[in-house]
């Protein structure tokens, strides 16, 4: 029998029996493979994908909403890939032209390479910012800001969604409560008993990822990073804010570098909401 077309192959849900599959393809990519984000991310979020006739995905992605259960008013959009063997052939094209319509007229949020951001960029996103890649192992050093962190209950759990809400400007309550279970560490910041930030550093490959980062300001960021480091003898990685210059030469002083740049970029809206003074850096960027 022939082979159909790539254009008559059907897109459809992805779930967790999918995880292996999406994993191989993100290694077919060059990418890691990265089996427990995709997990949380095929949980958390909705996964899309084309079947190979010969086995596998051609392309796959995932699509996390925030805001209110069946009427989302955000959605992120990530993990866009296409197998090697069936690129440059308006596969990954089509499928997020598949995700945007299916999305109405709910904003979309994602973090583009500077390899995906010309196609992002002919579907109608544009580009609202940026966001640096670190990676590397942390030093400790320098004077103590006084700030307490200590290791997150489930008590601190209701307080955790209330500020995310009101910092990132939506509720993304599927994805932060899955974080107790998802990270390795998570953690507070408080004063006079008020929970002043957040963060987390969950396993990917060799590395911890240092996401969400959620403060007050840019030393209770450095106080929850030193405190994450203080718990892991791996590598960091973090994906930061650009505009938040001085959280960046700090990081870098402490021994992480610079891996890569990302473009943010919206579809239907022109910022993201929330308050970006206070938001650091993703959980990650496949899901903002």
């Amino acid at each position: 029998m022939p082979t159909p077309s790539l254009a008559a192959l059907p897109i459809r849900r992805l779930t967790l029996r999918d995880l292996t599959a999406c994993a191989d393809l993100s290694e077919d990519r060059g990418w890691p493979r990265e089996e427990h984000k995709w997990g949380l991310l095929l949980t958390a979020g909705k996964g899309f994908g084309i079947d190979d006739p010969e086995g596998g995905l051609v392309a796959a992605c995932v699509v996390t909403e925030y805001g209110a259960w069946g009427r989302p008013d955000l959605g992120a959009v990530g993990m866009v890939l296409v197998a090697e063997r069936h690129a440059r052939r308006g596969v990954g094209r089509r499928l997020m032209r598949h995700v945007v319509s299916g999305m109405g007229p709910t904003p979309l949020t994602l973090h583009a390479t500077p390899h995906g951001r010309p196609l992002y960029e002919e579907l109608g996103f544009k580009v609202i910012g940026r966001a640096e890649m670190l990676m590397g192992r942390f030093t400790p050093g320098g004077p103590d800001s006084g700030i307490v962190t200590r290791a997150a209950t489930a008590e601190d759990l209701p307080a955790i969604l209330r500020l995310d809400e009101e910092v990132f400007g939506t509720d993304r309550t599927p994805l932060v409560t899955r974080l107790p279970a998802f990270a390795d560490q998570l953690r507070v910041a408080e004063e006079g008993g008020r929970l002043i930030g957040y963060t987390a550093a969950w396993p990917n490959m060799d590395t911890h990822v240092v996401g969400p980062l959620i403060a007050r300001d840019t030393e209770t960021a450095k106080a929850l990073i030193a405190s994450l480091a203080a718990g892991t003898e791996r590598p960091l990685r973090t994906d930061i804010d650009v505009r938040h210059e001085e959280l960046l030469a700090w990081a870098k002083e402490r021994g992480l570098t610079s891996v890569a740049f990302n473009s943010v970029m919206t579809y239907g809206i022109t910022d993201l909401p929330g308050d970006w003074t206070r938001r650091f850096a993703p959980l990650t960027v496949a899901a903002g």
